[in-house]
């Protein structure tokens, strides 16, 4: 029986790459999705093997994704694809519980090379990754805690992708009493009360890109 792969990326043109690629090592392409709420509800419904995850995904980013899909369904390999190796996104994609980082920007010999890696039982990143933030991870360095919780990241990024509270309310399945709830959380707890300064905040701390 082939393996059975999840590919989530909001760029169709990358997913029909993709797809191609793996169909051509005779992997079976179960489900695509174009954002992260989409693939945390496929992932649920097909149980793949391995989720191939973009990072950068409207509605909920691919770090986000990854803690929302493991909670749900623990057991997954899930591989983050990304245009970014800065330490910080590496280190957080490995608390979140990926098994793979790969960046596009490499040859496509290496997403293959990641998933027969993965498959084996090992964690793999791409070449260049500095060692350093491997060796915080082994070493369980700690990293200054976040102060939003889930729910508040995801309010946030919506925020910072210009979702009005009833938009964010309704993609988040809640009341605008509560998505206005916490939007003055976030606001609170970041001290930041302008929405610029969220985004930023947003985009600096890898929840969307610019």
């Amino acid at each position: 029986m082939s393996l059975r792969i999840l590919l989530a990326d909001d760029h169709v043109i990358v997913r029909q790459g993709l797809k191609a690629l793996l169909e051509r090592e005779h992997f079976e392409v179960a489900g695509e999705a174009s954002d992260g709420r989409e693939a945390v509800r496929l992932a649920a419904t097909l149980k793949p093997d391995l989720i191939l995850l973009d990072v950068a995904m409207p509605l909920l980013n691919g770090m986000d994704a990854t803690r929302e899909i493991l909670k749900s369904t623990p057991g997954r390999k899930i591989i983050l694809l990304t245009m970014y190796a800065e330490d910080h996104y590496v280190l957080e994609a490995l608390r979140a519980g990926a098994v793979g980082f790969v960046v596009k920007t490499r040859a496509s010999g290496e997403l293959l090379e990641a998933i027969r890696e993965v498959l084996r039982g090992h964690c793999y990143l791409s070449p260049g990754i500095s060692r350093v933030v491997v060796s915080a991870y082994l070493k369980k360095t700690e990293m200054r805690p976040d102060p939003l919780t889930a729910r508040e990241r995801q309010v946030l990024q919506l925020i910072a992708e210009g979702k009005t509270t009833k938009e964010t309310a309704a993609v988040l399945d809640i009341s605008f009493k509560t998505a206005d709830s916490h939007r003055s959380r976030i606001m609170q707890k970041l001290d930041i009360h302008e929405t610029a300064s969220l985004v930023r905040y947003a985009i600096r701390h890898g929840l969307t890109q610019a």
